[in-house]
């Protein structure tokens, strides 16, 4: 895992500190299963655990005829991975706890459809996992909720 901090990252775990809470920020290749297993364990450092959010993102814009197979690949790995992993990390935890919620970032373009965006409407299987979280846990007192954010914000 590499240790980074993003200046608008840290100022939100700042705010949420001022605030008497916990929150940490790090950067890491989310779709990699070993890398959600890692950031669970760091989460682990913040009791109880109940709001694990994560806010992985890439672009490939490129006219779908001229869209290649990375092209589309990356941002499913990226997005769509990446959320199964890193909710996949905490559900045990959550189980055992019997609580939490699970946040999954989604957008507005993902959601309606964009020019030259076909492969970012993985959006539309973040909510589909979304769903299928909060009915498979619901029994364990698990949300799980998305979370939409504007076009354009970082």
């Amino acid at each position: 895992m590499v240790r980074w901090r993003c200046r608008p990252a840290q100022q939100v775990v700042d705010e949420i500190k001022k605030k008497g809470g916990q929150a940490i920020a790090r950067r890491f290749r989310s779709a990699d299963p070993a890398n959600g297993d890692k950031a669970s364990r760091l989460r682990s450092s913040l009791r109880p655990r109940r709001h694990p959010g994560h806010n992985a993102g890439i672009l490939r814009d490129k006219i779908f005829h001229r869209m290649s197979w990375s092209d589309w690949s990356d941002v499913i790995m990226v997005h769509l991975h990446g959320s199964f992993s890193m909710s996949r990390a905490c559900a045990t935890h959550f189980r055992e706890q019997n609580s939490g919620s699970m946040i999954h970032m989604t957008s507005t373009s993902g959601l309606v459809g964009n020019f030259g965006q076909a492969n970012y409407m993985r959006e539309m299987g973040i909510v589909g996992l979304s769903r299928g979280i909060a009915l498979d846990m619901q029994r364990f007192n698990v949300r799980s909720n998305c979370l939409r954010r504007s076009p354009g914000a970082a």
